[in-house]
């Protein structure tokens, strides 16, 4: 079983060994909405599926969302239904990738985990290391799937809601992780949300910080050395990672489990809900 990443090597060889196997492509554009499905349809990985972030892993309808922000998660049995409706079983290994630098596919991992699934895991380099070892890709739409077996089990990740990091600010029990590049960090720039800044006290590590050159993971010994030069004297279980609505924070949260620190905490509504929220402070520096 594989819970955190699978290399393109790996892949290939459940592809020909029986594995029960699910592979979701998770390409998105925040721009330009449409793009990641175009982008499937031009070129996935053989086999694989699309999720789109917008229509699969989130949703606006105020009645079936779980937080708010630009990407709201969609209640775990919305989400279930869905994961039953593309064929995935309890016993499914799942495979995510995108061609963002792994950005994207981490909400699905992470929803997953949510959902307490833990047989899912990000595809290191995402699609294009799967080229570059040769995987085989087709073209077109995703064939379709017999319904799936899916089941909601007990969640294995944290979800923390606007209330609760407010309640703990500046407090040793929570040490927050802002997953965004540093101009939009530090509030000199804001190009999708109405306030500019940060949460006070937080942390910045941009979530590509993660990669190498190469656009693979950095090893777990190189991960849990800039992790620790990060959090200091703060201890690995008290960190909430958030970034603009809760998408791209995923990677932060994959990179301490691969570094051996545990499972962190997830603040899903993040800066587009935190902002939004009336009487929260907010930060530049």
């Amino acid at each position: 079983m594989y819970t955190t990443l699978i290399s393109a090597a790996q892949l290939q060889t459940l592809q020909t060994n029986g594995t029960p196997l699910a592979v979701f492509d998770c390409t998105f554009d925040l721009m330009n909405p449409a793009a990641g499905h175009a982008a499937f349809v031009e070129q996935h990985i053989a086999g694989a599926q699309h999720a789109d972030l917008d229509e699969h892993l989130a949703t606006h309808d105020p009645a079936l969302r779980v937080n708010g922000g630009r990407h709201p998660l969609p209640q775990r049995d919305v989400f279930a239904a869905w994961l039953q409706s593309v064929g995935v079983n309890t016993d499914t290994q799942v495979v995510v990738y995108d061609r963002n630098g792994m950005n994207y596919c981490g909400r699905l991992w992470w929803m997953l985990k949510w959902c307490g699934h833990d047989a899912v895991a990000v595809l290191d380099g995402g699609l294009q290391a799967w080229v570059a070892a040769d995987g085989a890709v087709a073209s077109g739409e995703a064939t379709e799937n017999t319904h799936g077996n899916f089941a909601l089990r007990e969640p294995l990740v944290k979800l923390v809601d606007t209330a609760t990091v407010a309640a703990h600010l500046n407090d040793s029990q929570q040490t927050i992780i802002d997953a965004r590049g540093a101009p939009r960090y530090r509030g000199e720039v804001e190009p999708l949300d109405p306030v500019a800044g940060h949460i006070p006290g937080a942390l910045n590590r941009p979530f590509n910080t993660n990669l190498n050159e190469q656009g693979f993971f950095k090893s777990a010994d190189e991960l849990r050395a800039e992790f620790a030069a990060l959090l200091g004297n703060a201890k690995a279980d008290t960190v909430v990672h958030h970034c603009g609505s809760g998408v791209s924070a995923v990677p932060n949260v994959l990179a301490m489990e691969v570094a051996g620190l545990g499972r962190t905490a997830l603040y899903a509504g993040s800066w587009s809900e935190w902002c939004n929220t009336p009487g929260l402070p907010c930060e530049k520096s």
